[in-house]
């Protein structure tokens, strides 16, 4: 086993982009790097990176900059640099099919229809890597991709940094415990 976990948080590179729903994973990567005094800007590996110990594990923060559609070439970058098994591996990602403020762990899955998860399978050649599918709601009467790169409605925004929070928790606890643990925690 790698001393190493890579947690890569899905998104879109720019201001333009920042507070859309599918800059979710960037969202979570900032609050965990804040929570934890970690900076993530350097450039490396097509992403911002930051690179810490949390509890016994040296943990790897990434944004990929490639844009989501791309997001995989930073993952296998990072991962292959790093020499981090894949099973050390968590992406996290926006999820149209939860309702907003929830979220799911995944191990072994398809990709669902996001883009930035078929890139990451295919990229690493594989789909046994974690996943924290954070939840942004349905695109009932929008085209899928009208919804998630518009940006959060207002009472999103008011309930945006709770969910954040617990989003960190929820890696804290899956950095700490098992993938049973969080799952009935946060399920």
């Amino acid at each position: 086993m790698s001393a190493f976990w890579l947690i890569a948080g899905l998104g879109n590179p720019g201001k333009k982009y920042e507070y859309d729903r599918h800059n979710l994973g960037f969202l979570i990567i900032d609050r965990f790097a804040e929570k934890h005094h970690m900076l993530v800007e350097t450039k490396a590996h097509k992403s911002l990176l930051g690179k810490e110990k949390f509890q016994e594990k040296q943990v790897i923060l990434i944004k990929p900059q490639t844009y989501m559609n791309l997001s995989g070439e930073a993952v296998r970058s990072a991962s292959d640099y790093y020499q981090i098994p894949h099973e050390q591996v968590l992406v996290v990602h926006d999820d149209l099919d939860l309702e907003f403020g929830k979220m799911k762990f995944v191990f072994d899955r398809g990709h669902g229809g996001h883009n930035g998860v078929r890139s990451a399978i295919d990229h690493l050649g594989t789909k046994k890597f974690y996943r924290l599918r954070a939840g942004i709601g349905g695109a009932t009467k929008r085209a899928v991709t009208d919804f998630v790169l518009s940006p959060f409605s207002k009472q999103e925004l008011k309930q945006l940094p709770d969910f954040l929070d617990e989003m960190v928790n929820a890696i804290e606890d899956f950095l700490t415990h098992e993938l049973s643990f969080v799952q009935t925690k946060y399920h």
